[in-house]
């Protein structure tokens, strides 16, 4: 599949748009590619969809935070549009205020639907943790906290006081939309007694003041297998938002980021270093300590080594999720040269050329610089 559009793209609006300007741009795409006004136009239900998509992330302020930061990297979940939606019914139930104010959720077939009274399944959360790459080799316990709604202990979800129900609200018969003619067309809009639910609660909960949700802050630990990358997505499962009227909790899907370590980069399972030696160590050879990520590790130089050759050293890259064996670290040699020589270094190098037959400069314009 191809690579999504960038969602400011979608709707037609700059990067600092405000809530407002972005929920202004949803609706205009809602209503120019809503599948009512497009049936059977296969592009028309894609770009419905895309619009969706985009307004999902972009409405919510914690999402479009982790979008600006990460792109579309930070929800994707093995195909399919970010915001997950497989269809158009899938949109018109997550975002049914603003249908209502549209044409109800539907136009033209005269499409309502009642909204869902009993127990659904809160939704999945998403969240972005950072991790070295000294934890991405050993692994690591981290604490995450975050904020979500769930069901009100004291009511469990109802809104109603104990003891109470909820009752079955007279003006939309408990649809939850009140219909009306305009022509050709069945218009619907959101109840104005119910505000959509349904159901009218007389004695709401003193402590959710009638909602059925709550404010909680969650604080888990979570055991971050080693191997890990950027993008791999961990899912504990129930740790979502809390399900709505007693049902089920939704899951928690952990991003990871890897933070980059200047003194390495990744290829896979392998990293890759590079070390500055002594030209005399390249030439006579010799063994040299080797900066790794958890510590050192001594490394041969073989005599006659060359400025740019990659020496390895095995099982000193990263874990692969797929099994226990490390990768390689790899060095890349690079040469470092004294700033000049003293006249002993000097002498001994020109006797050096002079057997070897090769032409220097002479003392007074000497390459090392002139002696102090």
């Amino acid at each position: 599949m191809a690579n999504p559009r960038d969602y400011y793209e979608v709707l037609g609006v700059a990067k600092d748009a405000d809530a407002d300007t972005i929920k202004k741009a949803y609706r205009k795409m809602a209503m120019q590619f809503h599948p009512d006004k497009n049936p059977g136009d296969k592009e028309a239900e894609d770009k419905f969809k895309e619009a969706a998509s985009a307004y999902e992330i972009l409405s919510n302020p914690e999402k479009r935070a982790q979008y600006d930061r990460f792109g579309h990297q930070a929800f994707q979940q093995g195909g399919g549009f970010g915001g997950g939606f497989s269809n158009a019914e899938d949109i018109f139930s997550h975002f049914g205020d603003i249908f209502g104010d549209l044409f109800g959720g539907g136009m033209g077939g005269g499409r309502t639907q009642r909204r869902s009274s009993g127990p659904r399944r809160g939704a999945d959360l998403r969240y972005v943790t950072e991790v070295t790459l000294k934890e991405v080799i050993e692994g690591v316990e981290k604490e995450i906290e975050f904020d979500t709604d769930d069901n009100c202990d004291k009511c469990n979800g109802s809104g109603a006081e104990k003891g109470s129900t909820p009752t079955t609200c007279q003006t939309c018969g408990g649809r939850g939309q009140v219909i009306r003619a305009q022509g050709f067309f069945s218009m619907a809009s959101t109840c104005p007694t119910c505000n959509g639910e349904g159901t009218i609660i007389k004695n709401p909960c003193g402590s959710c003041k009638g909602r059925g949700r709550q404010k909680n802050h969650r604080k888990i630990r979570l055991t971050i297998p080693g191997g890990v990358d950027t993008g791999t997505r961990l899912r504990v499962s129930g740790e979502g938002e809390g399900g709505y009227k007693g049902g089920p909790a939704g899951d928690l899907y952990v991003e990871i980021h890897v933070q980059e370590d200047e003194r390495f980069e990744r290829r896979g399972d392998h990293l890759i270093t590079k070390v500055d030696l002594h030209y005399l160590q390249l030439l006579l050879g010799a063994e040299v300590e080797i900066p790794t990520v958890t510590g050192k590790k001594n490394l041969e130089i073989p005599k006659g080594t060359k400025p740019g050759q990659s020496l390895k050293i095995s099982g000193e890259g990263l874990p692969s999720l797929k099994g226990s064996r490390r990768g390689d670290l790899y060095i890349t040699i690079g040469v470092e040269f004294p700033d000049r020589l003293n006249a002993d270094e000097e002498k001994l190098l020109r006797q050096v050329a002079q057997i070897k037959g090769i032409d220097v400069s002479n003392e007074k314009g000497s390459f090392w610089g002139k002696k102090k």
